[in-house]
């Protein structure tokens, strides 16, 4: 095959449901999700975007002393019948580099539904239900999809003068070829952005074991949130500023920008010390 989508086989699957994730979201939410999807339906590289037309190799990210470069990888697990596509997000040609995904979906595959997971800043506090929001192309899909506990109703338009974001090309790409997609949201608090939120993991991936009838044991899950609750208790009752912080948020009251930003690099230090 020539042209940056290269694969190296294709799974055997009928209409299967596509799963899109990206890096760089609220928590890293997207890669968190495809990651545990991977891991526990055995997902298998088949193909992948190559970088050089679509991102900048000018210079790269370093996580964990460790050099991050794009990658852009389609995973099968033919036995659940999904497809999984994990990718730094494009920084040029957005709308060609959408339409190769599009192609794999829909002339591959003929893929029958498409979600896309993606996190967002919530002003809220960790103490809160994690809300699971929707924006749909498709109404037939939202109807469909109206009792699985979504969160209301969200109209979403970009402000005058300001790109649409890529989720919103890729509704609209997905849409001008007829399949339905829905991109998934839960809100994070904004404490917990740089750092794991596996509550929120967990809500994403509850939904898809409901959907798509994968039967997840979500004991690992169960046991981070029970660690990462405990050492957020523990903060809170060493640290009473962390405290105060905290309750004002679950009394819906904001902090200022000074004591937002102290509460970040409070809260990302304890967990981060913790976790080493």
């Amino acid at each position: 095959m020539t042209g940056p989508l290269k694969l190296s086989g294709q799974p055997e699957l009928v209409r299967p449901t596509l799963v899109i994730s990206w890096t760089m979201d609220a928590s890293r939410l997207g890669t968190r999700v495809a990651d545990y999807l991977n891991r526990k339906l055995g997902g298998q590289s088949f193909g992948e975007i190559e970088p050089h037309e679509f991102f900048t190799l000018e210079g790269v990210a370093i996580e964990d002393n460790l050099i991050q470069f794009p990658e852009s990888r389609f995973y099968a697990c033919p036995k659940h019948n999904l497809v999984i596509f994990q990718s730094t997000p494009p920084a040029y040609d957005w709308f060609r580099f959408l339409n190769l995904i599009l192609d794999v979906a829909e002339h591959q595959y003929q893929a029958r539904e498409m979600y896309i997971v993606g996190g967002m800043v919530s002003l809220g506090a960790h103490t809160a239900p994690r809300e699971l929001m929707g924006t749909f192309n498709s109404p037939q899909l939202k109807e469909e999809l109206s009792g699985y506990d979504f969160m209301g109703s969200w109209d979403y338009e970009t402000p005058p003068g300001q790109r649409p974001t890529l989720n919103s090309f890729l509704l609209w790409a997905a849409q001008r070829r007829n399949i339905p997609a829905v991109t998934l949201w839960v809100p994070i608090p904004f404490y917990l952005v740089a750092v794991d939120d596996p509550r929120a993991q967990q809500r994403v991936l509850e939904f898809l074991d409901q959907r798509l009838s994968l039967h997840l044991d979500f004991s690992d899950l169960d046991d981070q949130i029970k660690r990462q609750n405990k050492r957020l208790a523990e903060a809170r009752h060493r640290f009473p500023e962390i405290d105060e912080s905290i309750k004002r948020l679950e009394s819906n009251l904001t902090l200022t920008a000074e004591e937002s930003q102290k509460l970040v690099r409070d809260i990302e230090k304890l967990l981060t010390e913790e976790k080493n």
